[in-house]
């Protein structure tokens, strides 16, 4: 390897240290950093084969993480792993549609939401909830289904 091709394989590694990243977003770093495309993709070969830089399996932590702990719906996932820099058929390949799972996840934005709120709700108060799941992502269906099931009084206004 060059001096130049160290160097990259050097600062890749220290960026992989802190977080993963899609090869899409280490690539774009490189660039960044002023290291020619002949040296970037030695590097991005190397990073490939060392299982250091693997985009099935970030796509895989995305999912997770979009899922179970920022509690996205699917299309607010799928856009958020396409940010990453992932490929949309690498993107397809994991995120699978369950309509229980997503109505369970909207269930617990509801129930966090709902501490501070109440369970007396006037009709703004559910429209203001209704939007704050469609822009977490899910769907007309799962937000209908998820907040029928929540048993709402409604309130005097």
């Amino acid at each position: 390897m060059t001096d130049s091709q160290d160097e990259a394989r050097r600062y890749s590694i220290r960026l992989l240290s802190y977080r993963a990243r899609s090869e899409k977003e280490l690539r774009r770093r490189l660039e960044e950093k002023g290291f020619s495309e002949r040296t970037i993709s030695p590097v991005i070969r190397f990073l490939k084969e060392a299982k250091f830089l693997d985009d099935t399996m970030l796509a895989e932590q995305l999912r997770r993480q979009a899922f179970e702990v920022k509690l996205l719906g699917f299309s607010a996932a799928k856009a958020y792993m396409l940010n990453r820099g992932l490929p949309r058929d690498i993107v397809d390949g994991v995120l699978d549609f369950d309509e229980d799972e997503q109505v369970l996840n909207a269930r617990k934005l509801l129930d966090k939401k709902l501490k501070s709120v109440g369970k007396y709700l006037t009709a703004d108060e559910r429209k203001k909830l209704w939007n704050y799941l469609a822009r977490r992502g899910y769907s007309s269906v799962t937000i209908r289904k998820a907040l029928r099931d929540q048993h709402f009084e409604e309130a005097d206004e």
